[in-house]
């Protein structure tokens, strides 16, 4: 009978000890897995830089320059923490400006100025300056029109240039402050357009 007991607790003791051993070797094959989750790890990273891109035809497309910047090697784009930018709109017109952090694809076509956005529009004797606060702006550059094999069109028309956001947005003229919800801006036609809940104030005295 002491036998069969001693048996007994042996068996158990046994596998009681058999599982702790498939718990540590499976935890063991888990370790062993890649861990990160998330995007592709980064191509490059670079500190404290200025970046001039240039279209695929050698054209200006934007400047930006930041604390950080790290370039994707999966799609080629771009993210940048802190950014300074700079870019040009079909009338000649610089627009400078800062957001918390920006993303730009491989063709530079989309930028994404994403958390607080501040830009203006450098005054000229031909423009006035122009200022617009908003968040999680996305700047679209029309792609390049192709011929039928796929290669640029020389002499086609000049890329068009929009901007669009669905956040509260204000914009200050020399004569009138606007706010809305949502914005729609093309700086070609130069033409923008806030989508509900408008408010405008005119500003006596400033018109010119």
């Amino acid at each position: 009978m002491i036998d069969r007991r001693n048996a007994l607790v042996i068996a158990v003791l046994a596998a009681i000890a058999l599982a702790a051993w498939m718990e540590v070797w499976l935890l063991r094959a888990r370790d062993t897995g890649d861990d990160f989750v998330g995007p592709p790890r980064s191509d490059y990273t670079l500190d404290n830089f200025t970046l001039d891109a240039l279209d695929r035809q050698g054209a200006y497309a934007f400047n930006v320059s930041g604390p950080r910047m790290a370039r994707r090697g999966d799609d080629g784009s771009i993210y940048v923490t802190h950014p300074n930018y700079e870019l040009v709109d079909n009338g000649g017109h610089v627009w400078k400006g800062t957001s918390e952090t920006a993303w730009v694809d491989k063709n530079g076509d989309v930028m994404k100025l994403e958390g607080a956005v501040a830009m203006h529009r450098v005054p000229t004797e031909a423009v006035q300056r122009v200022d617009v606060l908003t968040s999680d702006l996305t700047i679209t550059t029309d792609p390049k029109q192709k011929d039928a094999q796929g290669h640029p069109v020389a002499d086609a028309p000049h890329r068009d240039k929009r901007m669009a956001t669905a956040a509260p947005t204000t914009i200050f003229e020399a004569s009138m402050v606007s706010r809305g919800i949502g914005m729609k801006a093309d700086l070609d036609l130069k033409t923008t357009e806030l989508l509900s809940d408008v408010h405008m104030i005119s500003l006596p005295g400033k018109h010119q």
